[in-house]
């Protein structure tokens, strides 16, 4: 199972939602599939920019767990 950090890195960094999307370009619904952990799949651009945009890497982001 992987795992998205993106709601916990948004919360620290005091983001919203609408400011990811307007400050990266990447959808709205995208970036909300990604907080809340409902995405299927992602595109590795949206990876790339997310993980410009908070100065992460994509370790940060995402985590592998066995359930």
């Amino acid at each position: 199972m992987i795992k998205c950090h993106l709601s916990r890195l948004m919360g620290e960094k005091k983001l919203k939602i609408s400011d990811v999307c307007r400050d990266t370009g990447i959808n709205r619904g995208t970036i909300t599939r990604l907080y809340h952990e409902t995405s299927q799949r992602v595109e590795l651009e949206v990876v790339d920019r997310l993980c410009e945009y908070l100065h992460c890497k994509v370790s940060d982001l995402f985590e592998h767990t066995k359930h």
